[in-house]
């Protein structure tokens, strides 16, 4: 066909059948009729540039899932060489743990049944229904952490009854919550200010057939006021970093063996997120109750160290200072005390470390596999969309030049 030269762009865009599909042979056609070649050109350019942008949008999918795919395939060997590593850790200290393991279990399962003899104590109770599955569900029992005797582990058997003497039975028993609403839930009161025994842990309590009778102690950790110090660096059970004592001299004073509010052990699980703002058992917890109370190797080195101590010291002599120039004298048998960890607390520093990176890989892995799935429907549809398309394109050009044909033969006819 002849190409004009001053070519006349049509914007018209392309039309409709009922079913609500482009119809390329409508639009072929009304091409044709008004005699621009150039407007057929214009609008296949258009077609070709619609299906070649869908074409771009499939690659640039496909090309996204095969970076995810290879960044999930990366995750999984390092998952894997990780998942070794601990293996050999685990194989290798089995053999010498085994006894630890064993007495750190008897030592939890004692310090259980020291709770238990207190049989109308509030931890007593609670000690009591955390063995009734049912009661995992009430209200009450959710925001419970747990009791104070059980929320951390120290190594050697002394020193654990040294602090837990030093803490004192009462706060040893003490409930911990999380939020202020858990407290309010252990306890009701009615109209005239009484207690309501038959709700909260006092009607639990009498429906077991331990009826609680006393005070009791409950530690809200929202409330407390954390350390804001900060943490030793790559330690494993997250300790702080607090200043050694000094002399007036400015030498460390003898015998100091480190903090007490360090050397209690921590489940991994209360170590970093025990309140909803993100912070742990040590430093919220254990901080508020040991602050930076000292500890020694002798009273004679305890004595000497008095210069430097503010809030209070032990000896593993069984020395005690509760606060500066408050002594405690004489001897106190203490049932309940902290139970002693586990062989795990024996294993590298880097194996904590390992572990937390391969839960990190794991989560990162999850959230990976997520993105492959949503790339993937976008994929799908992108090539649905552009399967219809192309049939559009491919339609109108065969409509276009059957169009072209027919014309060309008509216009012969007349001539």
């Amino acid at each position: 066909m002849p190409i004009n030269v001053n070519p006349i762009v049509l914007h018209e865009p392309l039309r409709f059948n009922q079913g609500g599909q482009a119809d390329p042979y409508s639009f072929a056609r009304d091409t044709m009729q008004n005699g621009t070649a150039e407007a057929a050109v214009y609008n296949t350019k258009k077609l070709e540039d619609a299906v070649h942008e869908m074409g771009l949008k499939i690659k640039h999918h496909e090309e996204n899932i095969k970076f995810l795919k290879s960044q999930k395939n990366g995750l999984d060997n390092s998952i894997l060489d990780m998942q070794v590593a601990l293996g050999k850790y685990q194989t290798a200290s089995e053999s010498g743990s085994e006894n630890a393991e064993l007495s750190h279990v008897r030592s939890e399962e004692e310090t259980i049944e020291h709770i238990l003899k207190h049989e109308k104590s509030a931890a007593g109770i609670w000690c009591q229904l955390k063995t009734h599955p049912q009661a995992s569900h009430l209200p009450l029992m959710k925001d419970v952490l747990g009791i104070v005797a059980m929320l951390g582990k120290v190594d050697d058997d002394n020193l654990s009854r040294l602090i837990s003497d030093y803490l004192g039975l009462e706060t040893m028993l003490a409930i911990v919550c999380k939020t202020y609403d858990g407290i309010k839930a252990l306890e009701a009161y009615d109209k005239e200010g009484y207690i309501n025994k038959t709700s909260g842990l006092h009607g639990l309590g009498a429906s077991i057939g331990r009826p609680l009778d006393g005070r009791f102690l409950v530690i809200c950790l929202e409330k407390l006021r954390p350390y804001a110090g900060e943490f030793i660096a790559d330690d494993p059970q997250r300790r702080l970093n607090i200043l050694k004592p000094r002399l007036p001299n400015g030498e460390s004073p003898p015998g100091f063996l480190g903090f007490a509010v360090n050397m209690v052990n921590i489940d991994s699980v209360n170590l970093y997120c025990a309140t909803s703002t993100g912070y742990g058992l040590r430093e919220t917890l254990f901080y508020s109750l040991l602050s930076r109370l000292h500890i020694y190797k002798t009273r004679e080195d305890m004595l000497q160290a008095l210069p430097c101590i503010r809030e209070g010291a032990i000896s593993l002599d069984g020395g005690m200072i509760k606060h500066n120039s408050v002594f405690s004298l004489g001897k106190r048998e203490l049932d309940v005390k902290f139970p002693k960890s586990s062989g795990r607390s024996n294993l590298p520093q880097n194996y904590f470390e390992i572990e937390r990176q391969m839960k990190e890989m794991k989560w990162k892995k999850e959230r990976t596999v997520e993105d492959m799935q949503r790339e993937q429907a976008l994929l799908d549809h992108a090539r649905f969309n552009f399967d219809i398309k192309k049939q559009e394109y491919l339609k109108f050009l065969a409509q276009s030049s059957s169009y072209a044909t027919q014309h060309s033969f008509r216009q012969e006819g007349n001539a």
